[in-house]
């Protein structure tokens, strides 16, 4: 279960308090400080092949379609 979807949970276990009380203690996600799902691409906000060199904070697809607007050169 991904950390958008425990929401759903929450709603169909709402109605039994002591249900609710202890589900959220052990399933709820903990907020991250570190690792992967803390690092997101600012254009589109994907998880995955994130580019952190050099401050860009963008995923790989969104840097192709940046890189000649930020000063990258293609040699290949």
């Amino acid at each position: 279960m991904t950390a958008s979807h425990y929401t759903k949970v929450l709603k169909q276990i709402g109605h039994k308090k002591g249900r609710l009380e202890a589900w959220k203690k052990h399933n709820v996600p903990k907020p991250r400080k570190f690792g992967s799902s803390t690092k997101r691409c600012v254009r589109c906000l994907r998880y995955n092949a994130h580019i952190t060199k050099y401050g860009l904070h963008l995923c790989r697809q969104c840097f192709r379609e940046v890189a000649l607007e930020l000063g990258f050169k293609k040699y290949s």
